[in-house]
C-alpha cells in the first residue's frame, strides 16, 4: 500500500504543479507541528482539503473521495489517497511519503492500518468540516480501540488566519479576476438579457482574466428572487423595474476574493436607495473600523449599530464579515474558522482578510448592497477592489 521512491516518474514530476515552492509548505508543517504538540497529541489527522492543501500543497477535483493526512508532532506527515489520486499528488506536493488504497479498499482500514505502521496510537482528528461523516469517525474510533476519537478541529485553523505573504499575492490575484468578472456582470444587466447570459459573461470574463476553478457558483439573481439569499441563475429574463444582485469571488491557486454589487433596471424605489445608502454607510463604517487590535465583534457591532439606527435590524440578520483564504466547494469563504460578528472576541492582525458583504434585504422582493474583499495592514484595511460601490442603473 505504501509508495516507495522507485519509479522514475516521480523524480520527474514531483511538485511541478505545486502552488508555492517547497518552502512556503515546510514553514507551515512546522508551524503545525508546534501547534498540535503544545495541544499534547501526538499526530493530528486532517481531514479537509483546504487544511491539506494548506498543508502540501494538495489539490484536485476528486477530494469527493477519502483522504487524509496524518501529521505527527514529531516526524515528517505521511497522506492517505485514493490510488487513482496518486501521480497527480505527486505532481502538486513536495511530499516524501505517499500512501494509497484502491477503490475496493475500506478507508478506515487504511487510515487505521497506516497509524499502526507509524506507531501511532492516539491521534487527534479534525472531526469539523464536510469530509469526515459520523459513521466514518465511529468506524475509525472502533479500528482503534477508543470509545471516541480526540477532536483536534481547533489545533490548525489560527494558523490559517493570518496570511503570508506569497497567499496575499495569490488573494490579490484573485480579487483582479472577480473585478473583471463583476464588470462584465454589469454590463450584461439589460432588458430582454437573462440570468443565465449575466452569469455566463461573469464566468467567461472570471476566467479569461486568470480565475482558476470557483469554489462556489456566482450569485445571480433578479427581480422578486434577489430578495432570497444565495440564489442562482435561472433563466429568468430581466424586465423593467428589476432589481439584479450579483456576487462572486475569483480564484488564484485555491485563495479566494468575493464581490458583491446591485444592478437596477430603470429607477429604485426610495425605500431601496436608502435600503442601499444604509449598507453602504455600515460598509463604510465597518472598513473603517478594521485595525490590528480591534476584535472581530466590535467591527460588526459598528456596522450593527449604523443598521440599526436606520430601523433596518431586521433586514440584516447575519455577520457583516468572514475570513478568506483557502477554498474547496462547497464554500468559498473561511467563515467557518473566523467571523467577524457579535462576541467573537478574536483580535484583528496584520495579514488577516476579511470578505464584508454589507447587505439589507426585504424579502421576496430585493437584496441591495455591497461588499470588499480587505487585506488587514499594519494601520488599517485595504479594499481589493477599485470598482465603484454605488447602485448601478442600468
Amino acid at each position: 500500500m505504501t509508495l516507495h521512491p522507485t519509479f522514475d516518474i516521480e523524480t520527474a514530476e514531483r511538485g511541478i504543479e505545486a502552488a508555492f515552492p517547497a518552502e512556503e509548505f515546510a514553514e507551515r508543517q512546522a508551524r503545525a507541528r508546534a501547534a498540535i504538540a503544545e495541544s499534547g497529541h501526538e499526530a493530528l489527522i486532517v481531514i479537509g482539503p483546504e487544511t491539506i492543501y494548506w498543508l502540501t500543497g494538495r489539490q484536485t477535483a476528486g477530494y469527493f473521495a477519502f483522504q487524509a493526512l496524518v501529521l505527527p508532532a514529531v516526524g515528517e506527515p505521511v497522506l492517505l489517497v485514493r490510488q487513482l489520486e496518486l501521480f497527480g499528488t505527486l505532481a502538486n506536493t513536495f511530499l516524501p511519503d505517499i500512501v494509497t488504497y484502491q477503490d475496493a479498499d475500506n478507508p478506515a482500514e487504511a487510515l487505521v492500518s497506516l497509524l499502526e505502521r507509524r506507531g501511532i496510537a492516539h491521534p487527534a482528528i479534525e472531526l469539523s468540516g464536510w469530509f469526515l461523516s459520523p459513521k466514518l469517525a465511529g468506524e475509525i474510533a472502533e479500528r482503534l480501540g477508543v470509545a471516541a476519537l480526540a477532536d483536534g478541529s481547533q489545533i490548525l485553523p489560527p494558523l490559517r488566519m493570518i496570511k503570508s505573504p506569497a497567499e496575499l499575492e495569490a488573494i490579490r490575484h484573485a480579487a483582479r479576476y472577480a473585478q473583471a468578472g463583476m464588470i462584465a456582470g454589469i454590463e450584461a444587466c439589460a432588458l430582454g438579457a437573462d440570468e443565465n447570459a449575466i452569469a455566463a459573461d461573469m464566468l467567461q470574463a472570471a476566467t479569461r482574466a486568470g480565475s482558476e476553478v470557483m469554489a462556489m457558483e456566482p450569485l445571480v439573481s433578479s427581480g422578486p428572487r434577489s430578495g432570497l439569499p444565495h440564489m442562482t441563475w435561472r433563466r429568468r429574463v430581466l424586465q423593467a423595474g428589476d432589481p439584479i444582485f450579483l456576487e462572486l469571488a475569483g480564484s488564484h491557486a485555491r485563495y479566494h476574493a468575493a464581490l458583491m454589487r446591485t444592478v437596477w433596471m430603470g429607477s429604485a424605489p426610495d425605500e431601496a436607495q436608502r435600503m442601499m445608502d444604509c449598507s453602504l454607510r455600515a460598509l463604510d463604517a465597518a472598513i473603517a473600523k478594521i485595525r490590528p487590535g480591534a476584535t472581530c465583534a466590535h467591527i460588526h457591532d459598528t456596522a450593527q449599530a449604523v443598521i440599526d439606527a436606520a430601523g433596518y435590524t431586521a433586514a440584516f440578520r447575519k455577520r457583516i464579515g468572514y475570513s478568506m483564504g483557502v477554498a474547496f466547494a462547497p464554500d468559498w469563504g473561511e467563515g467557518a474558522i473566523l467571523s467577524l460578528f457579535s462576541n467573537v472576541t478574536r483580535i484583528i492582525e496584520p495579514g488577516m482578510v476579511f470578505h464584508l458583504p454589507a447587505t439589507l434585504r426585504s424579502y421576496g422582493h430585493w437584496t441591495v448592497g455591497a461588499s470588499e474583499t480587505v487585506i488587514v495592514t499594519e494601520t488599517g484595511a485595504e479594499p481589493l477592489s477599485t470598482l465603484p460601490r454605488h447602485l448601478t442603473i442600468r
